[in-house]
């Protein structure tokens, strides 16, 4: 995996690059899919072998994880990134204030499954391409 590509990821989702882009970005540094851990900020990139590699989130600001997961508020939170009505940042600050404790984004599999402290999950299928 291209480590480069992976840090210029983190900062270009911090800037508000547009999800598609940057899961393509990183898919050609060789990435199938990441792990979001929203308890220690960090993200995880792994390849289709045994490469992982890790990536601190420079999220500031952050609220504390809901205890209940609220698979309908993550879903709107979701909804309203992908309209563009919220930068990454705030998506993830509201998705915490939700319960999200991490979610894992799979390439191949076309898709992001958010998960809550307990194991609850709400899958979202990646947006068709424009």
């Amino acid at each position: 995996m291209n480590t480069e590509i992976i840090a210029d990821c983190m900062k270009a989702s911090f800037a508000d690059t547009p999800f598609p882009v940057v899961v393509q970005r990183l898919a050609a540094a060789g990435v199938r899919s990441y792990r979001a851990d929203l308890l220690q900020l960090r993200n995880t990139y792994y390849d289709g072998a045994a490469q992982a590699v890790d990536e601190a989130m420079p999220l500031t600001d952050t609220p504390e994880i809901a205890a209940a997961f609220n698979a309908d508020a993550v879903a709107a939170t979701v909804k309203a990134i992908q309209r563009k009505e919220i930068g990454y940042a705030e998506f993830l600050r509201r998705i915490m204030e939700n319960g999200c404790a991490s979610y894992e984004v799979y390439f191949g599999g076309r898709k992001a499954v958010y998960v809550g402290r307990d194991g609850d999950v709400y899958i979202e299928p990646f947006p068709q391409a424009a």
